[in-house]
């Protein structure tokens, strides 16, 4: 009987942890953006809503994100150009990017950079970079996040 009621305890715990994840099947709010490595205009750049509803402490993290992604980003890298997502409002706002290889990386506060947060990619993989532009408190907030190969800004 013990090990039925540990059994329950454990998948209860999974099955919540996996109700906070982010879906990034799902379709982006605002569009999903196409570059090749070398791209201009550098940057480019999406207007969008940040935050939502679902709360990111249960992943580690801190900030407020909505379920699907804000924006699919396809990448097609070469070796010579670093990837820059970064994000900008008058909020305080959170970047979370699941990577082509499935890793996920989240930023709050890029260092020299306020209250905005920024993932740089050195070495960038070509795939599917899902984005999600988060607020660190429950509201929303217009946003615009931008994507660069420049690390200078």
């Amino acid at each position: 009987m013990k090990r039925v009621v540990v059994f329950t305890v454990a998948l209860i715990v999974i099955v919540s942890s996996v109700a906070v994840a982010q879906d990034w099947r799902l379709e982006p709010a605002f569009g999903t953006v196409e570059l090749r490595a070398g791209f201009v205009p550098d940057p480019n750049r999406t207007e969008l809503v940040a935050g939502g509803n679902i709360s990111l402490d249960g992943l580690g993290y801190w900030g407020y994100v909505a379920d699907a992604p804000d924006v699919d980003l396809i990448y097609e890298a070469s070796s010579t150009w670093p990837l820059v997502i970064r994000a900008e409002s008058d909020s305080d706002l959170v970047l979370l990017v699941n990577a082509p290889d499935g890793s996920w990386h989240f930023n709050d506060d890029y260092p020299g950079y306020g209250l905005n947060p920024a993932v740089v990619f050195d070495s960038p993989q070509s795939g599917m970079y899902n984005i999600w532009v988060g607020t660190y408190g429950s509201s929303t907030a217009p946003a615009v996040l931008f994507i660069s190969e420049i690390t200078s800004w």
